[in-house]
């Protein structure tokens, strides 16, 4: 079934769409670098005891479990902080769409963002463990209004523009993948606490420069949306939408009674999980097999991500003009396989920047239009919570995959993680092979 899309009443401020979501995705990278060195001055200011000994201990028992003690404990941990983040977006991100639908994006995206800046600000004064915890976990809650942004899209768009429209959305994303770990690695050479020792009485530790960077980041996000932001939900739109309520995610995406958007977000989930355990194991991978440093390891991701944002920036915006989206996911899922495979498998450099580029260009085509699909396929009463169910699903897979593809690959090698990714991706493909194209 197909919504009825009503013609934009006035322009959409994509800017300020593609800013707000490219912060968040920062916020949510910007820490991947930055795992071992935290678990190292976390334990130097809090000791073994307490919260983070006990979760040390876990982590260490796990590893020795698994037969590797060397590198798997600072894995887990970065994974586990990563997953804190990602669990709280899964939660939040239906509830944040659902509440847009009946307050306007505009009041829930103030709202949202304002308190991601105070998980930034958080992270600046975090001088120990359980107040770096703490404002991961709001920044968590706070950054699933991604639902929301991508909601707004959908508000403007008619029904020939939608997919199109949601490649800037994945081109947001990609960028901010890119650029989150450069922006982490960076700033985090410059230590304020050094710099001016008398900031350490407020909590100003080693990391707290790329927290300032993403805070004032936050802030201009924050002015821009307040004085750019038109809102794109009209009146009567948010008074047919039902009353928002915090509830389990899969149960909502299990009650709702469309069974192409139940079909459309397994998809997407296998997808995620396949693309996910890529990103968490390639710099391992590379430096394995092909002895990759730490500056060839940037290239790679930067070359990752530049081949990402020109497919949903460029090329997925001219396809999906003259193929529909279910065509262009099912292309886009064979070349993630054809890519999985060739990473997995690949005896050269050469042919693994091949493999990552055909990957890219796989999730380019099936990130605009999987989410184009789930929009086409919803009422334009519920495009908040029904979006909000299926990045909701993302996050969880962000959650879950990092730990599991990390223990995959140490414990079995980097073939068997790539592999698995291959299948999943492939049964995705046969998932979509019978969704619907939504009518015009």
């Amino acid at each position: 079934m197909s919504s009825t899309v009503s013609s934009p009443q006035r322009p959409l401020s994509l800017g300020v769409i593609f800013l707000t979501l490219y912060i968040d995705l920062i916020g949510f990278s910007i820490i991947f670098p930055l795992g071992p060195d935290l678990l190292r001055h976390y334990l130097e200011i809090d000791g073994h005891g307490g919260v983070l000994g006990s979760l040390l201990g876990v982590l260490e028992s796990t590893a020795a479990a698994l037969g590797n003690t060397t590198h798997l404990p600072e894995v887990l941990f970065g994974g586990i902080i990563s997953s804190l983040f990602s669990l709280l977006q899964f939660v939040f991100a239906p509830f944040w769409g659902s509440l847009s639908d009946k307050h306007g994006r505009r009041p829930i995206l103030l709202f949202t963002v304002a308190g991601t800046a105070a998980s930034y600000l958080l992270w600046f004064l975090s001088g120990s463990f359980w107040l770096f915890l703490l404002a991961r976990l709001v920044g968590g809650a706070f950054g699933g209004n991604l639902s929301v942004a991508t909601a707004a899209v959908a508000d403007v768009t008619t029904r020939k523009e939608r997919s199109r429209a949601m490649g800037l959305v994945g081109a947001a994303f990609g960028l901010g993948l890119v650029t989150g770990p450069l922006v982490g690695a960076y700033t985090a050479k410059i230590d304020l606490s050094v710099l001016y020792p008398s900031l350490t009485a407020w909590g100003v530790n080693p990391f707290s420069t790329p927290a300032l960077l993403a805070l004032a980041m936050s802030i201009v996000n924050l002015f821009w949306i307040g004085a750019r932001f038109a809102e794109t939900l009209p009146a009567e739109a948010r008074g047919q939408a039902r009353e928002p309520r915090l509830r389990n995610p899969i149960a909502a995406l299990l009650s709702i009674d469309r069974p192409e958007v139940r079909r459309i977000n397994l998809v997407a989930f296998m997808y995620s999980i396949s693309f996910v355990a890529m990103e968490a194991t390639l710099v391992f991978l590379s430096a394995q097999r092909f002895g990759y440093t730490a500056a060839e390891n940037g290239l790679l991701m930067g070359y990752l991500g530049i081949c990402s944002i020109l497919t949903q920036g460029l090329i997925v915006r001219r396809l999906l003009a003259k193929r529909p989206e279910t065509q262009v996911l099912g292309m886009g899922l064979v070349c993630s396989v054809l890519g999985l495979l060739l990473i997995g498998f690949a005896p050269t450099p050469l042919l693994l920047y091949v493999g990552v580029g055909l990957l890219a260009l796989g999730s380019g085509l099936v990130n605009p239009a999987s989410t184009g699909l789930i929009s086409l396929y919803a009422g334009e009463a519920e495009q908040g919570r029904v979006l909000g169910l299926f990045r909701s699903l993302g996050s969880l897979s962000r959650a879950i995959t990092p730990l599991c593809a990390g223990a995959l690959f140490w414990t079995f090698g980097a073939k068997s993680v790539f592999a698995a990714g291959a299948v999943l991706a492939c049964l995705a493909w046969v998932a979509a092979r019978s969704l619907p194209q939504p009518r015009a």
